[in-house]
């Protein structure tokens, strides 16, 4: 992709979102350097799902946002061959519940599935997943890493200073990719007003060491997903809370649905449980793009930060570069 110039570009924030408009920013030939607070962020707390067909469905979105689920899915192809990312595109499935509601709704918005009625199972093949550590390692070649928190920025002669809490970084561009958490100190009053926007959901997983499934099993209350040589059991959604502390109540009975969903006896299993903070918009829609001169946001993405990440990049990379947004409803100036 031909550049007409190439820039310092420093990303705040190394979840989804932040590494993936890092890296294809890298793609095309700028230097950046992600600050990345270091512990397990939300990204790493998640089971990687890039699900535009039951996204839709569950949450019964209109026809345009699924369509543009499905624009981030399919994003995912070509960024995936060029970062490393590996890509299983195993069939998902649901069981139980309003099934039929569901076979519906993915029928009316035009997504790929197969409805058995007698089973009470749906599957589809239009929804893919990733393995989030093996795409966090990916997505981190070819930038620099500065493992510190940004506590301040300022603009000087057309130029960012961040200060962390591990040295300073100057850049002709910042992008914020800080999911829930408190903004740093001298933003512009607009980009301040529009961080205040992002409310916080923790979600709540469960990873372990035996395989339950070998594909995407969703259901009532639950889903079960293969996770490396196990599998993960999720996941919940809880907004207002910030606690990293997992929940034994909420576990217990999403342990429980989980084995519902299943079909199976519950039994003793080793669970080793996590909780993440993500971070949401009013929408439901993240907020892509530019947010001030040579500032740029990449937040708010709900649980959908794994199947947004390439799509919300090449928002934001585009934008760095001058060039305007392809898709507008992203735009954080719909909120202004």
């Amino acid at each position: 992709m031909p550049l007409f110039n190439s820039q310092d570009i420093a990303v705040i924030g190394a979840g989804v979102l932040g590494l993936c408009t890092a890296a294809e920013l890298a793609r095309r030939g700028h230097v950046v350097t992600v600050v990345d607070p270091g512990g397990l962020n939300a990204s790493a707390v998640a089971a990687g799902m890039i699900a535009p067909a039951m996204e839709s469905a569950v949450d019964d979105l209109s026809p345009e946002h699924a369509a543009l689920l499905r624009r981030a899915r399919d994003a995912w192809v070509d960024f995936a061959a060029a970062t490393g990312v590996r890509l299983d595109r195993d069939p998902a499935e649901w069981r139980g519940g309003n099934v039929e509601v569901l076979a519906g709704r993915l029928a009316a918005l035009g997504f790929e599935q197969v409805y058995d009625r007698e089973a009470g199972r749906l599957t589809t093949r239009e929804d893919w997943k990733v393995e989030p550590a093996q795409a966090l390692a990916a997505l981190t070649q070819g930038v620099r890493r500065l493992e510190g928190r940004a506590t301040a920025l300022s603009r000087t002669d057309g130029r960012w200073h961040v200060e962390t809490t591990a040295g300073s970084v100057e850049a002709d561009q910042v992008v914020l990719a800080i999911g829930a958490e408190a903004a740093p100190d001298g933003l512009p009053e607009a980009a301040t007003r529009l961080l205040a926007l992002i409310s916080p959901i923790r979600g709540q997983i469960g990873l372990v060491a035996e395989g339950l499934v070998d594909h995407v099993v969703r259901g009532p209350g639950a889903y079960v997903a293969p996770m490396g040589q196990g599998c993960v059991i999720g996941a919940t959604m809880e907004a207002g809370e910030r606690s990293l502390t997992p929940d034994p109540e909420r576990c217990a009975q999403m342990l429980g649905a989980a084995w519902a969903v299943l079909g199976q006896t519950p039994r003793p299993l080793q669970v080793d449980w996590r909780a993440g903070v993500r971070g949401a918009t009013p929408d439901g829609l993240p907020m892509a793009g530019a947010a001030g001169q040579g500032l740029h946001l990449a937040l708010g993405p709900r649980r959908n930060g794994w199947l947004l990440g390439p799509l919300v990049a090449r928002v934001v990379a585009d934008e760095v570069e001058g060039r305007s947004s392809k898709e507008p409803t992203l735009a954080p100036r719909r909120f202004t």
